[in-house]
């Protein structure tokens, strides 16, 4: 680890690919970074705890998914003092350069990845090449070892710079279960923030592209349900029962018929129910998951109101009860159109880029959004890139990869933006 980060992005990539941990759990990961982060060398790095109050994190695993992979990640080698830190689930960490007179800049990545087993397709890089995924059930597949492989090469190049300000580089957890970036935004190192980058490969922009901000990311919630009802037997007694199974059917097909909003777009989706136990019991347990999601804070919320509905209702109608737990969730937050000029600005003059998109819808959802929010209203500014990637299938995919031309695409876009905005502002 001696070798610049600049000098071996690839290598780097394709060894935080080798390791993707789920939200919370990422042990390896965070003691990796930590160790690429002392060997830059920074003025302050908040490790795990150190970082945010643990109290405010969301959508915490079971405690034995947290303790299975803290024991993974001891059994590959990670430093067991850096564990230490992050036992219970405490991940993550947050590296600050103090380098005099100047503004306050934070940049996000993300580190977490996916319960995806990766393709060992003939043709798929990443198992062509070596580097597929050793946990036999998660992967990268949304290109988050890119990110922070971006994260350590931007903090190296702006140390090696001639920067005058903070740099902030948040290296935040949990990010594909929106439980990260609430923790980090609340902390004290998200506050009196000037300006605040985040960034994300891919997302169907090629190799060469740059999309300078995304605007209308989606504000969402994660829900969990469970709905209770009483067993009996099918066959002999049926109306002795309350048939939660019943009350979960009738919840699908209400929550599916919310009716849209005259202010804008929103969505709603069940995506897993569980229950049951055979076919001659009356169900009494079942679990679903479920989201909602809005173009704006507040249509979300509207709609995460009327799901709740939905659901104590129906179960009521069957002489059930309904629990319904807001897991997690994320408002809405653009990029600002001062901090948009900047990167446009930038990227027009980093080789390779050949593609300037100002500004694109995102489409999807983001926690990064928690830590704009917070930057924005405390009268700073904040900006969400895209640097392009040609990825041979979508995000979230088994066979998912990025063009590796695309690293130091990233790293000169963010490092030249961080570096003009705290020489001239936006």
């Amino acid at each position: 680890m001696a070798d610049a980060v600049r000098d071996r992005l690839a290598a780097l990539r394709r060894d935080l690919h080798r390791y993707p941990e789920p939200g919370w759990c990422e042990f390896w990961t965070t003691a990796r970074l930590v160790e690429e982060i002392r060997a830059i060398g920074v003025d302050e790095l908040a490790v795990g705890a150190e970082a945010y109050d643990p109290a405010d994190r969301m959508a915490v695993p079971p405690e034995d998914e947290l303790t299975e992979w803290f024991q993974r990640a001891l059994d590959r080698g990670a430093d067991p003092d850096i564990l230490e830190d992050l036992r219970g689930g405490t991940t993550g960490a947050v590296a600050v350069l103090d380098r005099g007179e100047g503004p306050t800049v934070g940049l996000r990545v993300d580190i977490d990845g996916l319960y995806i087993e990766e393709s060992g397709d003939e043709g798929h890089v990443p198992s062509d090449e070596g580097f597929r995924s050793e946990t036999g059930e998660t992967m990268h597949a949304c290109g988050h070892d890119s990110h922070m492989t971006w994260g350590l090469a931007t903090l190296e190049a702006v140390k090696e710079s001639d920067f005058s300000g903070r740099l902030v580089v948040f290296f935040q957890p949990a990010e594909e279960i929106s439980g990260g970036g609430a923790p980090m935004a609340k902390s004290e190192y998200c506050e009196d923030i000037d300006y605040l980058f985040a960034v994300h490969v891919g997302l169907d922009h090629p190799t060469g592209e740059v999309v300078a901000g995304i605007e209308r990311p989606l504000a969402m919630c994660h829900v969990d349900v469970e709905i209770e009802g009483t067993s009996a037997h099918a066959g002999k007694a049926p109306e002795e029962g309350s048939n939660a199974i019943q009350a979960l059917g009738t919840a699908i097909e209400n929550v599916y018929g919310i009716p849209r909003h005259s202010d804008g777009m929103t969505r709603v989706n069940v995506g897993r129910v569980e229950g049951g136990t055979a076919s001659n019991i009356i169900a009494e347990d079942v679990e679903a998951v479920a989201e909602a999601r809005g173009e704006t804070t507040e249509l979300m919320e509207y709609a995460k109101a009327e799901l709740r509905r939905k659901f104590e209702t129906a179960a009521e109608m069957h002489g059930c009860e309904a629990d319904v737990d807001i897991v997690s969730e994320s408002p809405r937050a653009d990029s600002d159109p001062e901090l948009v000029d900047v990167v446009a600005g930038v990227a027009s003059e980093v080789d390779g880029v050949e593609t300037i998109v100002p500004t694109a819808d995102f489409g999807a959802s983001e926690d990064a959004t928690f830590l704009m929010e917070r930057v924005q209203e405390d009268g700073g500014l904040a900006c969400y890139a895209i640097v392009g990637t040609d990825h041979p299938t979508s995000h979230h995919t088994p066979t998912f990869d990025v063009d590796e031309r695309s690293l130091e695409t990233g790293v000169e876009v963010l490092t030249d933006s961080i570096l003009s905005v705290a020489e001239d502002g936006p």
